[in-house]
């Protein structure tokens, strides 16, 4: 199995943000960020205040800079969501995966199904291909296609993976 056959790039698998037991700061993190952008009706403001002080709460315990208003795709996953940053005007797809120490700065687009390692920086405007691995530490200041596997300081393609046709 390929690693780009694992998730799709553009349906989200939302078991991935679910909490799976009370304390799990990454998920609690996504799901006030989900429920704020969802509320809607009479009710909003309320709703929106309890949970902006629900994400500052999970992004302290976290240590994940995520705003509130961040332009998210669905499943994304945060084994270790310390030191986590993204910027507001960044985008980010569906099934990501973002290791611990990891920035998406400026402006960055970031598609579906992507592996981004630890430390690695993602800087704007850059834009990220689908089903791309971004190796630890890697600094991308460049676009990456879709498929491509890329490490280092500045990030360079060391090898493409078959993308499947969605």
């Amino acid at each position: 199995m390929a690693f780009a056959d694992t998730y799709s790039a553009s349906e989200p698998d939302w078991s991935r943000e679910t909490p799976r037991r009370w304390w799990d700061p990454s998920r609690r993190l996504l799901r006030a960020i989900r429920k704020y952008q969802a509320a809607s009706g009479p009710l909003a403001p309320l709703v929106r205040r309890y949970r902006v002080l629900q994400h500052r709460f999970w992004s302290m315990v976290s240590g994940a800079e995520i705003p509130i208003n961040a332009r998210i795709g669905g499943g994304l996953h945060l084994p270790h969501p310390n030191g986590v940053v993204v910027h507001p005007k960044s985008e980010i797809g569906c099934n990501c995966l973002l290791f611990q120490q990891v920035t998406i700065a400026g402006g960055a687009r970031i598609g579906g199904h992507v592996d981004v390692g630890a430390g690695a920086k993602v800087l704007g405007p850059s834009v990220v291909g689908n089903h791309v691995q971004i190796g630890a530490n890697a600094v991308v200041k460049g676009d990456l296609p879709d498929g491509a596997v890329a490490v280092g300081i500045p990030a360079r393609i060391v090898a493409m993976e078959d993308v499947p046709q969605e």
